[in-house]
């Protein structure tokens, strides 16, 4: 085996686990956001989105 056949599958191997750990991270950052706002109280998601809603100058009221 060559050298360059070794370096094409140690980069192939490289980029599946950069593409396996970003597929972990997304999962887990959506799996916090579902359950963050599922168990959220309502007033508290209100005003938080009435924050960002004022933060972009967005008229609410």
């Amino acid at each position: 085996m060559s050298s360059i056949q070794v370096s094409k599958a140690g980069a192939w191997a490289t980029a599946r686990s950069q593409h396996l750990y970003a597929g972990l991270a997304a999962v887990l950052l959506g799996s916090f956001l579902l359950l963050g706002t599922g168990f959220a109280q309502s007033n508290l998601l209100h005003d938080a989105a009435h924050d960002v809603r004022h933060g972009f100058t967005f008229p609410c009221h």
